[in-house]
């Protein structure tokens, strides 16, 4: 695709910088990044990011706890069973404001700019879990809780 007007548009490999090597390698431990997409990948993308949850971390992520952000935010859940695509072979507990809600079918959750959501608990995964997430500015920025005023 060299050569060609759009191919920047096309990403099919993992490019990122927004993650610290010991970031990443923490959440290689149970997750397989596949393919991040924003602004400074794409001039002006929105963010997404795609990953398989393979089975529940060991900690709770700080990007996983409660936290806002200024924009709306589409997260995914998809399980791996082309028979039964709507079982999640799995749990999630994830919060929308001080609501728990436990995941286990495949779905799509909508969180409003400025909501708050999380934390995003992975209680058991029994083949890998499909997840992504846009937020629809160019950057994913995370409002931790304790830091909003």
């Amino acid at each position: 695709m060299a050569g060609l007007k759009y191919a920047h548009h096309i990403v099919s490999e993992l490019k990122t910088t927004r993650f610290t090597p010991e970031f990443a390698a923490k959440y290689a431990q149970w997750a397989t990044r596949i393919l991040w997409m924003d602004n400074k990948i794409v001039d002006g993308a929105f963010q997404m990011n795609c990953s398989w949850y393979m089975r529940p971390p060991a900690e709770v992520m700080p990007e996983a706890s409660a936290h806002t952000h200024d924009a709306d935010e589409i997260i995914g859940f998809f399980g791996s069973n082309p028979l039964d695509p709507y079982d999640l072979a799995g749990e999630i507990e994830f919060w929308l404001e001080d609501e728990q809600y436990f995941i286990t079918r495949s779905s799509l959750i909508f969180v409003p700019g400025a909501m708050k959501h999380c934390p995003l608990l992975i209680r058991r995964v029994d083949r890998p879990i499909f997840h992504f997430s846009t937020v629809t500015t160019g950057q994913y920025k995370y409002i931790p809780e304790e830091k909003k005023e």
